[in-house]
């Protein structure tokens, strides 16, 4: 992309839970989001992949980022599919929705998404997401993209470890967690909780931010066949 200053920062936001589909009046964590790419009107495009793509979903996001002031867009796989290359190359923002994360990963890997968004990261775009559209920038994440119960699920890997979103709004996140982890069946990582985000750049955690009050984030690793949470200090956008 053009502009983009010689020493590109390679960002990552993943955000547990909530957003601009849960609140609508809640878009703190969108908000800042965008503040990290710099532009006046930046470039947003939605890829709600992992839930089909239903309208309900593409009314909330075009709605918070018009809101917002950006010029938002969507990509379909299951309508007509632009040029991958052109299109995502050409956003400043690249926000993925939550929803089957196993399915989300199939398709993108037919159509040759990962290694475009790669591209996209390393060109300084940032990327962001939520549920599955957070857990799927590190190796492992833990997903419900199966019936019945919460399992590992190798992803892109453009960030170490794990992820664990929806710490605290599912009560099944943290004891899945716990117990994947200690047998080590899911690699050491981070645990969001809802409404809040985790800012990568690079690889290494920059900040964590949250919009509501007291929702944080975990750094949790596997000690002696137990496991271990650390709070990650965070900043409240409210």
């Amino acid at each position: 992309m053009e502009g983009l200053a010689s020493n590109i920062s390679r960002q990552i936001i993943p955000i547990g839970g909530g957003g601009f589909y849960r609140d609508p009046e809640n878009l703190a964590l969108e908000k800042y989001i965008i503040e990290q790419c710099g532009a006046a009107e930046p470039r947003v495009a939605f890829i709600p992949t992992a839930s089909a793509e239903p309208d309900s979903y593409l009314v909330s996001f075009y709605t918070a980022f018009l809101k917002l002031g950006c010029k938002p867009s969507h990509l379909s796989f299951f309508k007509r599919t632009p040029d991958l290359k052109s299109y995502l190359l050409n956003q400043e923002v690249i926000y993925v929705g939550g929803g089957n994360t196993k399915t989300m990963l199939a398709v993108w890997r037919e159509w040759g998404v990962s290694e475009l968004l790669r591209q996209a990261w390393e060109s300084g775009i940032v990327l962001a997401g939520v549920s599955a559209g957070a857990i799927c920038w590190f190796a492992q994440g833990l997903t419900d993209s199966w019936a019945g119960r919460l399992r590992p699920l190798d992803c892109l890997g453009f960030l170490h470890g794990s992820c664990c979103p929806h710490y605290d709004g599912e009560a099944e996140r943290r004891p899945s967690l716990h117990r994947l982890m200690a047998s080590g069946e899911i690699a050491d990582g981070i645990a969001i909780e809802d409404w809040t985000g985790v800012h990568f750049k690079g690889t290494e955690i920059h900040r964590v931010v949250s919009a509501k009050t007291g929702a944080r984030a975990y750094s949790v690793r596997a000690v002696n066949g137990s496991v271990q949470e650390v709070p990650l200090p965070a900043e409240y956008l409210l």
